[in-house]
Order: structure tokens, then C-alpha cells, then sequence
């Protein structure tokens, strides 16, 4: 589904009648839909300050991914390097190859209050953990009256 396909179901313009300040918030959401699978996620909110995305990247080594924090989006993309040949030794032949380890590049737009924590690797999941931080002059308060 591309950008301007999911467009015509949801109209940016009808949200930014009821909004203000998101001049760019809807551009970059539909900039972020991608119609690739791969690599499958999944996206947890263990409540409203905790989240984790998990990928699942089985075959990938922890130097095989990048992952990239930059404004309101963080990136995790492959960086495998070309097969260099330094031996003589035969390669081994695969008879079945069903796990894919292919080049993939996942962006998501976090919102402006949430950081990344930190990020591990268990079992073929890559686990990036979220974090909300609300400060002080933001959070909720009651406003007295003159």
C-alpha cells in the first residue's frame, strides 16, 4: 500500500482542521508506510510510558543491524557485508535456505516524548525498548484563578 493509496482513506486534511501545531506530523506518517513485511514486528506498550518493538531478525548477529535514533524516528536496518572470499575452502551448500537474511531498513516515528532506552538481542528477537518522558512543565496541572 503505498502513501497515496493509504491517503485516500484517511484525508490529512480533516485532522488538521482539529489541530494545531502537526504541520508535519501527518506528512511523515505517511512517508514511514512501507509495503514491505520484512523483517515481521511486533509493537508492545506495556503501559503508557513503556513500549517495545521487537523484530525478528533470526540468522542476524548484533553486528549485523544498525539501529538509528535521529529526531522523532529510529531506523534499524541490516548492514551485512558482501561475502569476501579469503580461503580456498568450498562454501557450504545450502540443500534448503527457508531463513531469509536479506538487506531490510524498519523506520518508525516515535512521538516527541518517547527515547529510545536501550536495545537487546534474545533468541532471534530484537528488542528495542521505549521509553516515555514526560517533564515537569509538561505533565498536568491545575491552574489557579486571580
Amino acid at each position: 500500500m503505498t502513501s497515496n493509496h493509504l491517503s485516500t482513506y484517511i484525508d490529512p486534511q480533516h485532522f488538521r482542521t482539529l489541530s494545531v501545531g502537526f504541520d508535519n506530523v501527518f506528512e511523515s506518517i505517511f512517508d514511514n508506510v512501507s509495503t514491505s513485511n520484512y523483517p515481521p514486528y511486533n509493537i508492545i506498550k506495556h503501559n503508557d510510558e513503556n513500549f517495545t518493538i521487537e523484530l525478528a531478525v533470526a540468522g542476524f548477529e548484533k553486528d549485523d543491524i544498525e539501529i538509528e535514533s535521529k529526531e522523532n524516528r529510529i531506523s534499524i536496518r541490516s548492514v551485512i557485508a558482501k561475502d569476501v572470499e579469503t580461503t580456498k575452502e568450498p562454501k557450504d551448500v545450502y540443500l534448503h535456505k527457508g531463513i531469509s537474511k536479506r538487506q531490510f531498513n524498519r523506520t518508525f516515528t516515535l512521538a516527541s516524548d518517547v527515547f529510545v532506552k536501550d536495545a537487546s538481542m534474545v533468541n532471534g528477537l530484537l528488542k528495542i525498548h521505549l521509553e516515555r518522558i514526560i517533564p515537569d512543565e509538561k505533565r498536568p496541572r491545575l491552574i489557579s484563578i486571580n
